[in-house]
């Protein structure tokens, strides 16, 4: 089971992944729909307490499908299938600075802790981690570097 690190400690797990395409949809629960399911489903789904409804999406899924709902989702989990697949980056930092996302914006899938300082720079704020992952590594990660040269979405 991973770990969720966010604001620099592990913490419980309040979202669900949605994962049946027809399966009802219980009101107070907090979701994660997959976009293909939230595209399907719209209409119903804007229904919702936005802050219990957020989107999973898939490194091969644009954001701009979500642009006009992204104040509707409580958290976008940006799922990284592979280490070497970096299309997440580029969305982590289009969501926030392009679409003006200001909710929880979660790493998930294929990362490892080297990477959350830079995940970090692109308007990540919490990361799904490996179970083995130890806190004080993840801590240590996030703040590797105290000087940075390119601009970012962190406030650093």
């Amino acid at each position: 089971m991973p770990k969720l690190l966010k604001a620099g400690s592990f913490t419980g797990d309040v979202w669900q992944r949605f994962d049946g395409d027809a399966a009802p949809i219980a009101e107070g629960d907090a979701l994660l729909f997959p976009l293909p399911v939230w595209l399907a489903r719209r209409d119903a789904l804007l229904a919702r307490d936005a802050s219990r409804t957020g989107i999973w999406l898939n490194g091969d899924e644009e954001p701009d499908q979500i642009a006009a709902d992204i104040h509707r989702f409580g958290c976008i989990a940006v799922n990284f299938p592979t280490f070497m697949d970096g299309r997440g980056f580029s969305c982590g930092r289009l969501l926030r600075e392009r679409y003006g996302f200001r909710g929880e914006l979660r790493a998930v899938g294929d990362i490892f802790v080297d990477q959350l300082h830079f995940l970090h720079r692109c308007g990540f704020d919490a990361f799904e981690l490996p179970d083995d992952t130890s806190l004080d590594t993840a801590r240590n990660c996030l703040e590797a570097f105290s000087v940075h040269y390119q601009a970012a979405c962190d406030p650093a």
